[in-house]
């Protein structure tokens, strides 16, 4: 469970990449295929850094693969919907390149979504697997380094931006007094998000 959480966010990341890639924003464009193969070596470091925050056994990594996000398959809009949270909406041709705005600004959102949920899965994974918490957030760093690239336009999905983004959205619901979150829960949440900000300030 914790490894499809992970995987999931990954999925949409390089779908949004393949689009970004185009250079056009054209999703009948878009090639994962292309993107993974020219990517090999990136996206062979940032599994085996999944695999190592994560303590996760090669069962458990060959997920990935049986997900089918990372092999060479049809980028939709339906898709870019699921992945930017339906905020733009899916306009009547979302292919034509007249609606290249729309998606580009859906790609940003879709970018911005699922580089936030896949810090807060890490993140949890990191937490249950245990371990140094310096040593596996400077790699959650590496991890999301690696993710940004992906996802294209680089700057815009920089780890540094991510971790607000994440530090908004996810932790006051795991840590405010109201919270179900169990108090060494909390407690290792605070811990990532010290070692994460320092460590991304820094950069």
């Amino acid at each position: 469970m914790l490894a499809r959480e992970v995987f999931g966010p990954l999925g949409g990341i390089v779908e949004i990449g393949a689009v970004s890639a185009t250079g056009t924003w054209s999703v009948g464009a878009a090639s994962v295929g292309e993107l993974v193969s020219r990517r090999r070596d990136e996206v062979g470091r940032l599994l085996d850094l999944v695999r190592d925050i994560g303590g996760f056994s090669p069962a458990t990594m060959a997920i990935a693969d049986e997900l089918g996000y990372l092999r060479e398959h049809e980028v939709t809009a339906p898709a870019l919907l699921l992945w930017s949270g339906a905020v733009e909406g899916i306009p009547p041709r979302l292919e034509d390149l007249e609606q290249r705005d729309v998606v580009r600004r859906m790609c940003h959102m879709a970018a911005d979504l699922q580089m936030t949920y896949l810090l807060q899965a890490l993140v949890t994974a990191a937490i249950v697997s245990g371990g140094d918490v310096g040593r596996r957030a400077a790699r959650i760093v590496d991890a999301l380094t690696l993710a940004s690239d992906l996802v294209g336009e680089t700057g815009r999905s920089a780890p540094a931006l991510v971790f607000r983004m994440w530090r908004v959205a996810h932790l006051p619901a795991l840590l405010r007094p109201d919270a179900g979150t169990p108090e060494q829960g909390k407690a290792a949440f605070r811990a990532y998000d010290q070692a994460l900000e320092a460590l991304t300030t820094s950069a």
